[in-house]
């Protein structure tokens, strides 16, 4: 498991103390610190949600930031370090801990925590009890938990409606999102609602091409949780796709499959995709279908090609 950024501090100090005054790289920290931790290939290269950096580098790039802004690091050029005087004498407290409560004897630290995070007084209670439990973890990862705990709450609140509409605007939204994602292209006509009697349980389908010689059909099942789909309406499904010589189909439900209708449409081979509720959800968001970009956020990062001359 990999440890919260705070318990690399310590040891990020005592690797670069131990270099004797010279400058230390920080990829040579991380791998010194990965090796001191035992923590495995997979552990060391896990990402953080958005892919583009590992959790490890991460945090412990975070304990670099804490320990140069509160004066027991001292950065000499891009990505290398020295210890200072006042980090020599941190080590030398063989009993402190040293961590973000540690740091807060340093008045650097405290302007430093000050501009971050504003004025706390101003914020509100739920600020102020998040804010404190966030010391285990770095800001990035706060900052993405957030988003992603935004985002579970409106997937939960975008199913419940969608559970709620009539069947013709279901099929309707369906043919919206799966037009948005990029199936049948732009062109007018190349999706379109079935829904009436004699359609052999197929409720839309898609063009993928301008005279309709490849296309996909879609069975829309908009039930209630816990109504969840069993092996039977997946055959029932694929013999509507035999009948219509149908070589794609996909199969969404605002509930669930069962582990039976699973193993069913795998054993039928690729022609069958399954989408439960939550992934209709999440598609949803995805691609602005019953959803909108309210704000957004750019994360920035000091580009270190510019001050390296």
């Amino acid at each position: 498991m990999i440890p919260n950024y705070q318990a690399f501090m310590r040891p990020f100090l005592e690797v670069v103390n131990a270099a004797n005054g010279k400058e230390v790289k920080l990829r040579d920290v991380i791998n010194q610190l990965a090796e001191r931790f035992e923590l495995s290939e997979e552990e060391r290269t896990e990402r953080l949600p958005s892919g583009k950096q590992a959790i490890l580098d991460n945090r412990i790039g975070w304990a670099r930031t804490y320990l140069t802004k509160s004066g027991l690091l001292e950065t000499t050029r891009r990505a290398h370090f020295i210890i200072t005087e006042r980090g020599v004498q941190a080590l030398q407290d063989k009993g402190a801990v040293i961590d973000n409560q540690y740091l807060k004897q340093f008045d650097e630290f405290i302007a430093f925590k000050d501009q971050k995070n504003g004025d706390s007084s101003s914020q509100p209670q739920e600020y102020n009890a998040v804010d404190s439990t966030a010391d285990q973890i770095t800001p990035d990862e706060v900052l993405r938990g957030a988003y992603k705990q935004i985002n579970e709450a409106l997937a939960a609140d975008i199913l419940s409606r969608t559970r709620q509409v009539d069947p013709a605007f279901f099929e309707q939204l369906l043919i919206e999102l799966l037009l948005a994602m990029g199936y049948g292209g732009s062109g007018a006509g190349m999706a379109h609602t079935l829904g009436k009697t004699g359609d052999n349980g197929v409720d839309g389908v898609i063009n993928q091409d301008p005279l309709g010689v490849d296309q996909v059909y879609i069975q829309a099942k908009r039930y209630a949780e816990g109504n969840n789909i069993g092996a039977g309406e997946v055959r029932d499904f694929f013999g509507a796709l035999n009948l219509k010589k149908a070589q794609k189909g996909i199969f969404i439900t605002t509930s669930d499959f069962t582990s039976s209708a699973i193993q069913t449409a795998k054993g039928l081979g690729t022609r069958i995709v399954l989408i439960n509720g939550k992934e209709l959800a999440s598609l949803m968001l995805r691609y602005n279908i019953g959803s909108r970009d309210e704000d957004v956020l750019y994360i920035k990062k000091i580009d270190e090609e510019f001050f390296d001359v």
